[in-house]
């Protein structure tokens, strides 16, 4: 049994924080699951084009108000608590959190990440052994 508490991640290795985001990892590849998942805040105003070609995403809005935007097809949609989305295909996409608010997001990544890992230039993560 994994049992964890955000307190325990913050501050640590798997706090990772960019400028667009913070992620705090709590469960990813080392333990076994098969998929990871993050505890992630969107900083406010922020604006992130990203393609996970090597990972599937599911995302659930747990704070806060914005948007994300499928750009093979132009629709953007809204996104509040509540919202959950999943980047079934590696959609491209651009994620946006209001300004004056973040968005804080569980992340569910398959396959799981290991841990440290940011964005390349092209919005992906790269794929583990």
């Amino acid at each position: 049994m994994i049992v964890k508490h955000l307190d325990d991640i913050l501050g640590t290795a798997a706090d990772v924080d960019t400028e667009g985001w913070t992620s705090r990892r709590l469960i990813y590849k080392d333990a076994g699951m098969g998929y990871s998942v993050n505890d992630t805040i969107i900083k406010p105003g922020a604006e992130l084009e990203m393609q996970y070609r090597n990972h599937l995403e599911t995302v659930y809005c747990i704070e806060g108000e914005g948007e994300i935007t499928d750009l093979a097809t132009g629709v953007t949609h809204p996104i509040r608590v509540g919202t959950l989305y999943a980047l079934n295909r590696h959609d491209h996409h651009i994620l946006r959190a209001n300004k004056g608010t973040h968005m804080r997001m569980v992340c569910v990544f398959n396959p799981p990440l290991t841990g440290r890992e940011v964005h390349d230039e092209t919005g992906a993560y790269a794929l583990s052994d």
